[in-house]
């Protein structure tokens, strides 16, 4: 097994492993890669669904995503991503577009989203990257009167944000929950460092503040989001595993593959 960086600040490249029999040493080097960069790569894998939930249940508790169209009818805990259940053209769409936009999974959800995992099945000829960054990374480039300021902030958010875009892929049940809300600088669990928790898709507004102020603050720390050595956009290749921990990462489709082919990946959700 080889383990390298995939730039300095985010992201580990794994080669030369069968996570289906490798040893509980390399699940241990593995796990705390993924915890040391955010986003693990693993390359080269042949996996049935049960092999994927099997390997994704490592991590922690699975899922079933709240979009209901797009899971597994077999196995709920994965979702078909570039794929549909039937031949319904809103179906169609709610499977094929999505993604695109800087965010975190799940942070209107109740319960911590811990990552979320894609197996890479069938990958255009081009295009159809997805992007990551690291939010230590950008927590740690505020500056000290920023880091003051947010200290004690919460933020709420909501499916699709304020604009509620894509909210018609939810049930109505699931449309109408109330937002979920979180402390702005999000200390991980796990590795007990401090990461900005704030995405420009699911943000609705920040506790206690105007509509405008909040605006104007927002404004002012989405542009340390994207750091220098701490931004990483994958390359897919069929085979391709890659978790990402929610906690301290955001991500977005890259989209500009060509709509004549096939981009199909499974994917599980990973709660704490």
């Amino acid at each position: 097994m080889h383990i390298e960086k995939a730039v300095p600040k985010v992201g580990a490249l794994v080669t030369g492993i069968d996570v289906k029999t490798m040893s509980d040493a390399q699940w241990g080097q593995l796990y705390q890669a993924w915890l040391d960069t955010g986003v693990l790569i693993v390359r080269g894998q042949d996996l049935t669904k049960a092999d994927f939930i099997a390997y994704s249940s490592r991590f922690g508790k699975l899922k079933p995503h709240r979009v209901k169209a797009t899971r597994d009818p077999a196995f709920p805990e994965i979702t078909l991503m570039g794929v549909t259940t039937g031949s319904d053209e809103k179906k169609d769409k709610l499977v094929l577009n999505r993604g695109q936009g800087w965010h975190t999974d799940s942070p209107w959800d109740t319960e911590i989203c811990k990552g979320t995992q894609l197996y890479g099945l069938e990958i255009p000829s081009y295009g159809g990257d997805t992007l990551f960054a690291s939010m230590y990374a950008a927590y740690d480039a505020l500056p000290a009167r920023l880091k003051e300021r947010i200290a004690p902030l919460k933020v709420a958010f909501g499916y699709g944000g304020r604009s509620r875009q894509g909210i018609e892929r939810l049930e109505p049940e699931d449309q109408a929950r109330p937002p979920a809300v979180w402390d702005m600088v999000r200390v991980h669990p796990e590795t007990k460092r401090r990461s900005l928790y704030i995405n420009p898709t699911h943000v609705i507004n920040i506790a206690g503040m105007s509509e405008a102020e909040g605006d104007r603050l927002l404004a002012e720390l989405y542009w340390y989001m994207l750091q220098p050595n701490a931004e990483y956009r994958h390359k897919w290749q069929a085979g391709d595993i890659v978790i990402w921990d929610n906690r301290c990462t955001v991500h977005s489709a890259a989209g500009g593959n060509p709509a004549d082919q096939r981009r199909v990946h499974w994917r599980t959700t990973i709660m704490e």
